[in-house]
Parts: structure tokens; sequence; C-alpha cells
């Protein structure tokens, strides 16, 4: 077994370099030669075409476990669908544009993601929501917690950071089921920074708040995209927590064909990311965390991170692309 295991970590090796990061890249030029245009559906398509291109090229063996939806739900790239080109079995989990609205709009934060595991290693997260809250490395386990008030995290949050609350800041989607939330942060003085999509780069930026200005992600977004932002924080250092959103009996008989049925559970980062992954990110428009796609005449420029929990290498790859037709242009 210890082989098996040994071999497998080899084959993240390879994954880790630049093949990962070319499946990100190729995915996010594809929805970048939309931005802009108003049509959701036409960027998040091409994205998914040009990401699963790729992917059947890559060296796994792989099962897709946080993908585009259910396979009676879209056609392609849908949770349980094998893909690769052969290799050591792998979880994969993806979203092959963060922010399709983003896009359309041409508005900041957009990014394709793929994460990559040995198998058995990431939940297999359900189409529903999960309230989920986050922090950046260095601080003590069990910081915060879903099961505390949002006014007892934030204050013993800013407690280990040795600030006062006012000096603290929350990342939240603009959703009106965070109303409550919304009110009951601001009652204790935190300021809040309000995004309109793109939970898993809000999550993200906890890891650094000195650049980001985020100290802590609070709120109901997807379980797919909470199980991606883990997979995140795993390779960067921090806390997260989740609990399904199964407020419908539809709803839970989903999550109990997965074995996820307690809808009062909390899964914590180590439930949701229980093994060695590799995790990419390319910015498809310009945003905190990475730059879009920049075109120019006679080349390309891409910003990707590309992150291994194991070492805790943090890649940043800023590349040059002067061969289009590997785009399909």
């Amino acid at each position: 077994m210890s082989e098996r295991v040994d071999e497998d970590l080899q084959s993240l090796d390879r994954v880790l370099s630049i093949e990962i990061a070319r499946v990100t890249e190729r995915a996010a030029v594809a929805a970048a030669t939309l931005r802009g245009r108003g049509d959701e559906r036409a960027a998040d398509r091409a994205a998914v075409d040009a990401m699963k291109r790729e992917l059947a090229a890559l060296a796994i063996q792989g099962t897709i476990v946080v993908g585009e939806g259910e396979k009676d739900q879209v056609p392609s790239l849908y949770i349980g669908e094998q893909i690769g080109a052969g290799g050591f079995s792998a979880d994969v989990a993806l979203d092959p544009l963060e922010g399709t609205t983003l896009c359309a709009k041409s508005l900041p934060g957009a990014l394709t993601i793929l994460a990559i595991a040995r198998q058995g290693s990431l939940m297999h997260a359900p189409d529903v929501y999960m309230e989920k809250i986050a922090v950046g490395p260095g601080f003590p386990d069990g910081i915060v917690s879903l099961d505390r008030s949002p006014a007892d995290n934030l204050h013993a949050l800013a407690a280990a950071k040795g600030v006062s609350v006012g000096q603290i800041t929350a990342c939240i989607l603009d959703r009106p089921r965070h109303a409550k939330l919304i009110e009951s942060i601001r009652e204790t003085g935190a300021a809040i920074r309000l995004i309109g999509d793109g939970d898993i780069a809000g999550v993200i930026q906890t890891t650094s708040p000195a650049e980001t200005g985020i100290d802590i992600y609070m709120g109901i977004g997807g379980a797919p995209e909470g199980v991606l932002a883990a997979a995140a924080l795993a390779c960067m250092g921090g806390q997260m927590e989740g609990r399904l959103q199964l407020n419908t009996g539809e709803k839970r008989t989903r999550a109990e064909k997965l074995g996820l049925g307690d809808p009062d559970r909390i899964y914590r980062l180590a439930d949701m990311v229980r093994g060695d992954v590799v995790f990419a990110a390319t910015g498809v428009t310009d945003g905190n965390l990475l730059d879009g796609v920049r075109f120019h005449q006679g080349r390309i420029e891409t910003h990707t991170l590309v992150m291994r929990m194991q070492t805790r290498t943090i890649r940043d790859i800023r590349a040059r692309h002067y061969e289009f037709e590997k785009f399909g242009f």
C-alpha cells in the first residue's frame, strides 16, 4: 500500500508542474475571448470545452467529484465523469469559470479553477448551499466556528490578531439571505466587503489580509465551491468550516446518497480535504488574487497560481504564449 501511495505522490509531482496550469490557462483564455459580451452561458461553455480538451490529455485516471453539476443536469464535466489519459486514480474538483456573471460583464475576479488529489481525498459535495467560515494561517486551532455567533467569531479573531474588532474586515457574498449576518457584523463595528460573485477567491484572500484587506470569510454559498476553497486553503494554510444547507427533502436525499445526510454536521477543512492536493487557478478578469488574461499583438499573457498541500509550495506563474494554435485560434 505504501508503495502505491509513493507512486501517487510522485504522479502528483508531475501533475503539479506545468500540466495542471496548462488546463486552467486554456479555460481562462477561452472564457476571456467572451469577456464583456453579456453572454454568461457562452463564456461558461467555452471554458468547459477548453478545460475538457486539456483534461483528456492529463496523465491521470480521474473522477470528477466537484463539477458543473450532476449527470442529468449538464452534458460535460459532470459529477462522476471519468477524465484523463490514464495514470494514477484521482479525485478531480473543478470550476471552469468561477464567476460567469463577472466574466460576462467584464467585472473583477473571474477565475478558472482545478484541484486534483489522490482518489478518496476530496469531499463529494452535493450541489446545494453551504454555510462557511474561513480564516487564514497563523491562528490557534478553532479560533472561529459556525457554532458561535458572528460577534463571538469576530471578537475572537480580533483578539488573536491583537487589534480592535473595528480593524477586522469580513468578506461576504452580496445576497438578500445575508441581511441578518451583515447587520450582526456591523453591530460589532467590523467592516464588510461585499462581493457579487466568486466566494472561492473570497476564501483564498483571507490567507493574505495585509495585501487583500480581508480577514475572514463568512456566509452561505455553494457547497461545491466550498470544497474547492478548502482545497486552496489546505495548500496555503488556514482554517475553514462548512455546514450543508439541507432544508428540503430533495436536498437531504441527494446528500444522503453521498453519505452526507446530517444537516447539523460541521465539516472542517480536514473533512473536506483528507490528503495531499494540488490546486491551480488562472485569472480571467483582473482581481485582487490574479490578473486577467491579456491579449496583445503576437502574444497572450496569463496569470496562474499553482499550489500543493504537502510541500506548501505556491507557484505564481506569469506566462507569455506566442503559439496561438494551442488555444484553438
